[in-house]
Parts: structure tokens; sequence; C-alpha cells
């Protein structure tokens, strides 16, 4: 694991306690291991990181994106999504295709709707001209996916009622 990625797992399970654990392994099921850190430990440990390791490129951020989602440790995987959130600026229109692995194998609605959401949303906002277009296609893609997390995301980052296959609109 890269330097970054160790701080950020160490940090996490050092924030935990066995109280949060329980909590969060009832409320998420059986999908995903849990360490017990808090949304803030997660938001903090991931502003310490970028402090501390302040010149990370975009590959560098995408890269210890994937690096935490690698494991299925809820905690790791919300710091992934809210590093991807705090760095949505230099994300562009390629990454769409990481993202929607996190999406294919997150596990949760948690950590779905926030890539839905504060990622991919402002992601398609902010693209113009043939990365727009990419973007869109890709999104339209998802729309009519038969994972209903994929169409699920795709509605929540465009705005529009998710198309289901087995229950179109009336």
């Amino acid at each position: 694991m890269s330097e970054a990625g160790d701080f950020v797992d160490y940090t996490l399970q050092r924030e935990s306690s066995w109280e949060k654990a329980d909590q969060a392994s009832a409320r998420l099921g059986d999908a995903l291991k849990v360490y017990g850190a808090s949304v803030g430990a997660v938001r903090g440990t991931i502003r310490d990181a970028l402090k501390k390791y302040k010149n990370l490129s975009h590959d560098d951020i995408t890269a210890l994106s994937s690096e935490l989602w690698d494991e299925p440790v809820y905690e790791r995987r919300l710091a992934a999504v809210v590093l991807l959130q705090t760095k949505v600026g230099i994300l562009v229109n390629t990454d769409l295709t990481r993202i929607e692995g996190f999406i294919r194998s997150a596990g949760t609605r948690e950590l779905v709707e926030p890539l839905a959401k504060d990622v991919v949303r402002p992601l398609l906002a902010r693209l113009e001209g043939t990365a727009g277009e990419r973007a869109d296609r890709v999104l339209e893609r998802w729309a009519t996916d038969p994972d209903a997390e994929l169409r699920r995301a795709a509605a929540l980052a465009t705005g529009t009622p998710p198309l289901d296959k087995h229950h179109p609109p009336a």
C-alpha cells in the first residue's frame, strides 16, 4: 500500500470504537467489514492526509481512491468517496469508469448516494464539449444497466427518475 494509503487506513483504525462498529454493522449488514470510525473521523482523516501529502496529482488521487476501495471496509470506502468529493475539481470524464466500478461493488447505498450526488453530479456539471458528451453517453448507459444501483446512481447524478426495466414509468 502507498504511504498515503497506509496513513489513512492506520488513522481510521485508530479512530474506531467497537460501539460504533456494532452500530454500523447492524445498519450495513454483512456486505462490508466495519472499523467503527465516525463520518467526522473519516472526513478529518482525508483532510489530514491531503495536508500531509500536498502534491498528489490527479493520478495519485484516483490511485489512492482505488487503493482505499480495494478492501471491503466501509470506512476505507467512505474515505475514498470523501477523497473524490474533495478533489472532484480535478476529475475528468474517464474517471467515470473507476466510479462505475465503485458503484457496482459498493455494498451499500450509503456509498452509492454520495458518489452519485457529490462526485458524479458536479463532475457532469463541469464537463463541456466532447468530454461532456462522452460523460452523458456513459450516464445514459448506466440508466439502462441491469445493475439497480448503477441505474439509481445515474438517476441521482442527473436528477431524472430511474428507469426500471421491470417496472416502466406510468
